[in-house]
């Protein structure tokens, strides 16, 4: 009895060992909370808010500058060891989730807000908000945008800019004012052109073969050592995720007036987002694998956590490679599918910029036809689609979806107030609708990678992949099994 004990104990303490830095993760979150909630009743400073936002503010960096090594190696890497037709069937696959979850985002989000309609006229005098100038953005050249950006001149000029167009106020000399197109770089690493240019780089190294076989061999050390780096600073998470949550809680002005006037609108985007991550694209992963989703859920917990402190897709980039790696998806596919899902693939972006919008249209006393709500629905997907990984960058396309119903470019001020929190919510349904994506399309391919198990095998190029031993991993998942069968029996 005393043995059995001492196993179970010893197996406990292994549990915990494995699983501390997601505990610590959780505990640093309520910290947040707590520690923000406190500091609100003392009124600090601006000054001690920023002080308390460092920490955060460092981690942040930190993780933001893993992002173009960590895709620049995990793209290359991944596509140098598939052939032509592999690439192509991983790629229509993916493209094939993310229309399906996207769509279904958008047409959830107008569905609950058009239901629960949480927009009432009388918010706007409560907020203080007047009238102003319709918004002033043209969805096509957003759209253009892409792929300008897609295809840079320069890819050195892409790490730190990308391209944009707007409108702006210019006089002629007969004193006349007009809108004239402007087009230019602004800062901001273009992405989705990096993405592009690995894309095109991993295939041609792997259609060369052998005579580029050293700078594949290049990326693949790279992505290693890049992902070992990452799990370092992530263990500087449970103090940075705090920090970032409590400066947020003190920089909104009066939280309690903007939960009881918004308090309906927050309700609705959580419901809606609620439903995407855990029915909808749940569902979607049953129908494609015959697997069970939420065990696959319980394996996303530092991603989910990290994506909920920092609110960006980018930040949590490296902590979702970890984690897929851990739950046993193909590194051939994560390294190819992860980074291009979470540049274009936002659930929780498009649902809550359809449900932003026409909330905005319900405050202003506006009934949408239903060529409106079409309309909302392709701009809020294509919106979403432009969207940079980084925090709150679902406000700025969300001028597209105004521009559309012609509403007010400065009622997005209303929800200004709730968007540091919403943003959180939102780009953790778009890292879970990420990770999904990995194992939908993992287990869809699932037969043709394994008929190149062989051929990898012998470049021995996914033994190792992302810091983590393969051949190691699935000893450490057999003995955990057997671990938690026998903590059941006693």
């Amino acid at each position: 009895m005393g043995m059995s004990t001492n196993k179970c104990g010893a197996r406990w303490t292994s549990w915990l060992t494995k699983n501390m830095l997601l505990l610590m993760t959780m505990a640093g979150i309520v910290m947040g909370v707590i520690i923000g909630g406190v500091l609100r009743n003392l009124e600090p400073s601006q000054e001690i808010v920023k002080y308390v936002g460092f920490p955060g503010e460092l981690f942040m960096n930190m993780l933001k500058a893993m992002v173009l090594p960590l895709i620049a190696a995990s793209i290359v890497s991944g596509l140098s060891q598939l052939d032509g037709k592999t690439s192509g069937r991983l790629g229509s696959r993916a493209v094939m989730y993310y229309v399906i979850t996207t769509t279904h985002a958008v047409i959830l989000g107008i569905i609950v807000v058009s239901i629960i309609h949480p927009g009432d006229p009388t918010i706007k005098q409560k907020m203080g908000i007047e009238e102003g100038a319709t918004a002033n953005e043209s969805a096509a050249q957003k759209f253009l945008d892409l792929f300008r950006n897609a295809f840079p001149e320069n890819i050195m000029r892409a790490t730190f800019s990308q391209y944009q167009t707007h409108y702006v106020n210019v006089t002629n000399s007969n004193g006349i004012q007009k809108t004239e197109l402007k087009t230019g770089y602004v800062d901001g690493m273009n992405v989705l052109g990096i993405i592009v240019f690995c894309i095109v780089m991993g295939l041609v190294i792997s259609k060369i073969g052998e005579e580029a076989k050293p700078l594949a061999n290049l990326f693949h050390a790279l992505d290693v050592v890049i992902t070992r780096m990452v799990m370092i600073i992530m263990w500087l998470g449970p103090i940075g995720i705090p920090s970032l949550i409590a400066q947020k809680m003190l920089e909104v002005s009066d939280l309690w007036q903007t939960a009881r006037v918004l308090g309906l609108f927050v309700f609705t985007v959580i419901l809606g987002l609620g439903i995407q991550a855990f029915i909808t694209l749940p569902l979607i992963y049953v129908i494609g694998t015959r697997h069970n989703p939420y065990k696959f859920l319980s394996g996303l917990g530092q991603a989910i956590m990290t994506a909920l402190g920092t609110s960006s897709s980018a930040a949590s980039l490296p902590v979702t490679f970890r984690c897929l790696n851990k739950l046993g998806i193909d590194p051939r596919v994560t390294k190819f599918v992860l980074p291009v899902g979470a540049m274009v693939n936002m659930d929780g972006t498009a649902l809550y910029e359809a449900t932003a919008s026409i909330f905005i249209a319900q405050m202003n006393g506006l009934d949408l036809s239903a060529g409106q709500i079409i309309t909302v629905s392709i701009t809020a997907t294509l919106a979403s689609i432009g969207a940079a990984s980084i925090p709150s960058a679902g406000l700025v396309t969300m001028l597209i979806v105004l521009t559309a119903l012609g509403l007010p470019a400065n009622d997005i001020s209303l929800i200004l107030a709730v968007d540091w929190f919403l943003d959180r919510l939102r780009t953790s349904v778009n890292v879970i609708g990420d990770a999904l994506g990995c194992g939908f399309v993992h287990h869809i391919c699932a037969d043709h990678l394994n008929a190149d198990v062989a051929e990898a095998e012998k470049a021995h190029a996914f033994v190792e992949a992302h810091g983590v031993n393969f051949d190691e991993l699935e000893k450490e998942i057999e003995q955990e099994n057997n671990n938690h069968k026998t903590i059941q029996h006693v």
